[in-house]
């Protein structure tokens, strides 16, 4: 089973059906939403990989959920393919500008939608996720799950480690500690956000003094990964 999760946002259950079928075929996790609430709860819980999004939906559109999601810095990097049945090319400049980074007309095939929905993932998977990510000779193998230091190997811990992946995939942006313990941690868990703080101590010490600056405490923000000063 693929690694990658897939949520499948659409009020109709014969569709989210199929699209179900076709996923795991393909060897993908799939979650599925019925409306936007739905949806969103499933984004802030799982932090799902890739959605599919119905452009019709009860009470919230897609074209709306859309909107929302990529104005937060937390969900706006999940890569979103809308699904309609709205052919006119004004609907899908309106979708794309919303955010989709892609758009299929329904009907559609099942082999069509897993072999877009695969090009999708692979134009917006950044390097750090499936392949070694290296900033100022700090380098993350999320394959292997090791961390080095110019070729020399850092003891890091599980959680430090994909605070780690999330800092250096992410890079010069400020995030809260409530968006870290979202991204990290995932939206169902709950601790304090304190915890953000224990575990950046440790980040930084495992990162020794050679790299410890990358991680930057934003005042009255919370953190950054960061090769500026």
């Amino acid at each position: 089973m693929s690694n990658k999760t897939v949520l499948i946002v659409d009020d109709e259950a014969p569709i989210r059906e199929m699209i179900a079928v076709a996923l795991e075929m393909a060897d993908y996790n799939w979650l599925e939403a019925a409306d936007a609430t739905q949806a969103h709860a499933q984004v802030v819980d799982h932090q799902p990989d890739l959605i599919l999004l119905d452009w019709m939906l009860p009470g919230t559109s897609g074209i709306e959920l859309a909107r929302r999601l990529k104005r937060d810095p937390v969900t706006a990097e999940i890569p979103i393919i809308m699904l309609t049945a709205r052919s006119e090319e004004d609907n899908k400049i309106q979708g794309l500008e919303a955010g989709a980074d892609d758009y299929i007309t329904k009907p559609f095939s099942p082999r069509e939608l897993v072999a877009r929905l695969k090009a999708v993932l692979r134009r917006t998977t950044p390097p750090g996720i499936e392949e070694p990510v290296e900033i100022e000779g700090l380098c993350l193998d999320p394959i292997s799950h090791r961390v080095t230091s110019t070729g020399s190997p850092l003891e890091v811990g599980p959680t430090e480690f994909r605070l780690l992946q999330f800092f250096m995939t992410h890079p010069e942006r400020a995030y809260t500690r409530s968006q870290l313990l979202d991204q990290v941690w995932g939206g169902n868990v709950y601790v304090e956000e304190r915890t953000v703080d224990v575990h950046i101590r440790r980040l930084r010490k495992a990162l020794g003094q050679k790299h410890e600056h990358l991680v930057q405490t934003v005042r009255g923000t919370g953190y950054r990964f960061s090769t500026q000063v």
